[in-house]
């Protein structure tokens, strides 16, 4: 059976999967858990990062404002499910992940520049005091995920290249550094292979790191004649050469299935940014984006998907 390298979390949201439930991700009853209505002039409130804080949890969300501007926020929580947003705005810019490494909390997140989008970094102990390092990239790129420790000395970032609008073009490459300042050795990880993705991919919530490889689930972009649909797979990666794709299953595992997912500013949305994992019962939180207007939350646990990834698995993963 799989394990999760890393912390137990005995507060971790759960609630059991309901009876003769057969997928192996479900979603919370109480859904969704943060709307427009949490803050005060935004327009919507969506992918958004949480982490373990103190007890509680914290995290950054994405607040697009009733000026239609992307900010970003910081957040706090007792139970990670009912959540105390403040109005300062700490960046512009959008899809945050968080992650925490040597103590240091580190926010990638979409940043803004006159040139086109860029990955933004930088760090916090407090959620109070952000230091803003070197943007990990040049213009246009969005996606940007680190890994949650050094890879062989190395920081590495998870990014979709792309252009200024919704690109054809979405492939996941990675990138490491030795300082978060300077980045190369760049690699390609994955691209789109089935239907349901077939127009784009980008990385989702930090990877979970698992005894058989980082667990990266991840969203994939149809384009039918209604438009695009976004839904989330999940794939394993070599724990060494995470550019390498160990598993990679064919099937998506969440896709805009509820009224809060198809219905919205972007209708058909399922955007995973974060998940919380509790390495003692393999349990996972994943949070989402749902048609770019709330965040949901949904389950799963190591075990089932790892399984679902392996029944369902590519010939060629890459």
């Amino acid at each position: 059976m799989p394990k999760i390298i890393g912390n137990a979390l005995p507060n971790i949201p759960w609630q059991e999967k309901p009876a003769g439930y057969r997928y192996p991700v479900w979603r919370y009853d109480g859904n969704p858990i943060i709307t427009r209505d949490d803050l005060f002039e935004a327009n919507s409130i969506f992918n958004s990062a949480v982490v373990p804080y103190k007890g509680g949890f914290a995290g950054v969300f994405r607040v697009d404002t009733i000026t239609r501007d992307h900010t970003l926020v910081v957040g706090y929580s007792d139970d990670a499910i009912r959540w105390r947003l403040e109005e300062k705005v700490i960046f512009r810019g959008y899809d945050p992940r968080l992650c925490e490494i040597d103590g240091k909390y580190y926010l990638s997140w979409v940043n803004l520049t006159p040139h086109g989008t860029t990955i933004g970094i930088a760090y916090t102990t407090d959620f109070e005091t952000w230091t803003q390092l070197e943007d990990a990239c040049y213009p246009v790129a969005r996606n940007g995920v680190l890994f949650p420790r050094k890879i062989r000395d190395e920081y590495v970032l998870l990014i979709r290249p792309c252009d200024r609008g919704h690109t054809p073009y979405g492939d996941i490459f990675l990138q490491q550094s030795p300082d978060l300042t300077y980045w190369g050795k760049y690699r390609f990880v994955m691209q789109p292979v089935k239907n349901w993705e077939s127009t784009k991919i980008g990385a989702g919530p930090t990877p979970i790191e698992t005894d058989e490889g980082w667990l990266l689930f991840y969203h994939g972009v149809l384009t039918s004649c209604n438009g695009f649909t976004y839904a989330m797979g999940a794939a394993i990666l070599d724990r060494d050469e995470p550019w390498k794709v160990l598993h990679r299953a064919d099937s998506f595992l969440l896709a805009p299935h509820r009224d809060y997912e198809y219905v919205g500013d972007v209708p058909n949305v399922v955007f995973p940014c974060a998940a919380l994992t509790d390495a003692e019962t393999g349990r996972i939180a994943i949070y989402y984006g749902g048609a770019d207007t709330v965040v949901a939350l949904a389950f799963t646990t190591v075990d089932e998907t790892v399984k679902f990834i392996k029944e369902h698995d590519l010939p060629n993963r890459s």
